[in-house]
């Protein structure tokens, strides 16, 4: 790994605990942990989605992180890709700095391949398949729950890797206002600011508002490296977003409500040096209505409606190329209470609807399901079962489920293991596409068996898990095409490949006196076994390692982010360097209501890629003045 300067100068820009810890800074001395720092209070959160239903994060069979807004308001960070990267076994390629389109890798598995739920509602785009990560606000954001591994039998396609669900805020007590002020490099400027709170009374009504908006001049998103499609010009992004929840106590276990999120994003990008001012208009949205209902003591009903939308128009001097997609779902959930088990019932209806400036590109799908799932908890025993059905217009029939069992060795000490499967559906452009997409390709296929280790007593944690998912129908680019090398004279979308995912992931932190030492470490071997090639823009080792000082109203912290090497094409031959990147961060309280907070990315101004002939930002700072809190 190479510490040449960026070029971009001008802008300013227990013994188990300590062996896990131990053996993290042995392998990475300059690396390491993910998670930001838990204080006591939230060690073991509330996790919903691991089971849809309200669960302590500690009894979850299933390997999870829960990034709380204490961690969100600590960590400095205004940019939800920034965020989640410095997560365990997540991995983050971006063509450029914020606002340009991101994919996200979990688990070595595809943007495409991974869930993404707004308060309970899917988003991302049907067309090209997976969430629109550049357009989604950490400004409205409450907390953050990811779940690893298939989870198919409870949120049916694309449920391979896992899911990562966004909450945004919720109101509660007396009402309160909150605001957040901040510049720094590249011309970064935002502002935030809400209002929430609660009545009292049996009837009580709970509210949320809040409005976000974030600008920046940027940074060419391309390189000299990049023949087609430099241009040197600064690239920058608006973001615009809102978000807001209304609920209300009909009576004792009985609540109606809404839920929304609207996010508007124009960022600018290169398609080379044409005059034109090249950009990308995306508006991302979710929203539902629901009703939870006590039926019996034991049996809670919920039903909810709602849509998530991606919307994006490109304008260019080539044309306007226009993708819109929305998903209207019906959910009927029933979870019944036996004894200190819990039976889980579900029914759904989702129907997609595609519209694009791409001829043949279009048109609508819809999916039925239904699903059970029995979750057992007695003494130190806990384990579940579910499966489901998935029936499409398009693709036909998928059946999916699971089984995963723990067992409490001490009360700190957990073991578990599971298997479970899992499928993609193929995307419109697969699909469809001119030239490209095939009718009659089939859902991608995902069979994962994983155990783990998990230990967790005060301010010290610890986890192992090693897992190994295999993606059979695997949907590549394939040259010849196989269906009709005439028709397709460029190649097609066809089902030839398969996958294997495989890895171990470890996670620790600890307190000593003032300090939290915190980090994950990621070894995985995403490897397309058809070509025995290492998937595109995975890295073999990838973490963090970081070390927080509390001290009265300051907080501060030191962190060191690195990636292995990466090949940035399927056929391995172009190679993305391995990175270290050193990061610092503070927060101090001035008093109450009012604090201050800074952050300075890549301190030493590090030279790296995330895509070949797309540019990183180099070293860059951030500061802002909060009131109120998140």
């Amino acid at each position: 790994m190479t510490t040449t300067r960026n070029p971009r100068t001008a802008s300013h820009r227990s013994p188990l605990l300590a062996a896990g810890i131990g053996a993290l800074a042995a392998a990475f001395p300059l690396s390491t942990l993910a998670q930001q720092p838990r204080t006591e209070a939230t060690l073991s959160p509330v996790q919903v989605t691991s089971s849809r239903t309200p669960q302590q994060a500690r009894d979850v069979l299933a390997d999870n992180i829960v990034i709380t807004s204490e961690e969100i308001a600590a960590s400095g960070h205004k940019n939800l890709d920034d965020l989640l990267q410095q997560k365990r076994s997540i991995e983050i390629s971006r063509n450029g700095g914020p606002g340009t389109n991101a994919s996200l890798f979990l688990r070595g598995a595809s943007n495409a391949q991974n869930v993404v739920l707004i308060d309970g509602v899917r988003v991302g785009s049907s067309s090209v398949g997976g969430a629109t990560w550049s357009a989604l606000p950490l400004s409205q954001v409450d907390h953050i729950e990811i779940v690893y591994g298939p989870r198919s039998t409870l949120y049916g396609a694309d449920a391979i890797g896992g899911v990562v669900q966004i909450f945004t805020k919720k109101g509660e007590g007396p009402p309160r206002f909150n605001a957040d002020i901040g510049a720094g490099s590249y011309g970064a400027r935002t502002i935030e600011g809400g209002l929430s709170g609660a009545t009292g009374g049996e009837h009580s009504v709970h509210y949320a508002f809040n409005l976000g908006r974030e600008k920046a001049r940027g940074f060419s998103a391309t390189t000299p490296d990049n023949a087609f499609s430099y241009n040197p010009d600064p690239d920058g992004y608006t973001r615009e977003s809102a978000s807001g929840q209304l609920s209300m106590d009909l009576a004792p276990g009985h609540e109606i409500g809404l839920r929304f999120l609207q996010s508007h994003l124009d960022a600018q990008y290169d398609n080379g040096d044409t005059g034109y001012n090249d950009r990308t208009i995306t508006d991302v949205g979710a929203y539902s209505v629901y009703s939870r209902n006590r039926l019996l003591p034991n049996w809670t009903s919920l039903l909810q409606l709602s849509r998530g939308v991606d919307r994006s128009r490109t304008p260019s001097d080539f044309g306007d190329a226009v993708g819109n997609t929305r998903q209207d779902t019906i959910t009927w959930q029933n979870d019944i209470a036996l004894g200190t088990d819990l039976l889980q019932l579900l029914l759904e209806r989702r129907v997609e609807h595609v519209d694009t400036s791409d001829q043949g590109v279009g048109g609508s799908r819809a999916t039925n399901s239904l699903a059970a799932v029995y979750q057992l908890k007695r003494g130190a025993h806990l384990a579940s079962a579910s499966v489901r059905n998935d029936d499409s217009t398009q693709y036909g029939s998928k059946t999916t489920g699971s089984l995963a069992y723990g067992y409490r060795l001490t009360d700190a000490l957990r073991v578990n293991g599971s298997v479970g499967t899992s499928f993609r559906a193929p995307s419109y452009n697969e699909l469809y596409y001119p030239g490209y997409g095939v009718p009659t390709n089939r859902p991608e296929s995902g069979r994962n068996v994983e155990a783990g280790v998990y230990y967790e007593k005060g301010s010290d944690q610890f986890s192992a898990v090693a897992y190994r998912n295999r993606v059979t129908d695997l949907l590549v680019y394939a040259f010849p095409c196989p269906v009709s090398p005439a028709a397709y004279s460029f190649g097609c979308a066809y089902n030839v490949n398969e996958a294997l995912l495989t890895g171990v992931t470890l996670g620790a932190s600890t307190r000593i006196g003032q300090f939290t030492l915190r980090g994950s470490l990621d070894f995985q071997n995403p490897r397309d076994e058809t070509t025995d090639k290492l998937l595109a823009r995975r890295a073999r080792r990838h973490g963090l390692v970081a070390l927080d000082y509390r001290a009265g109203p300051l907080m501060a912290g030191v962190e060191t982010q690195f990636s292995g090497k990466r090949f940035d094409d399927s056929a391995n031959t172009a190679t993305l360097g391995g990175y270290a990147l050193l990061n610092l961060y503070a927060n101090y309280a001035i008093n109450r209501d009012w604090s201050a907070y800074a952050r300075w990315n890549n301190v030493l101004d590090k030279d790296y890629r995330l895509a070949n002939g797309y540019a990183t930002a180099g070293s860059n700072v951030f500061v802002g003045v909060r009131y109120g809190f998140r």
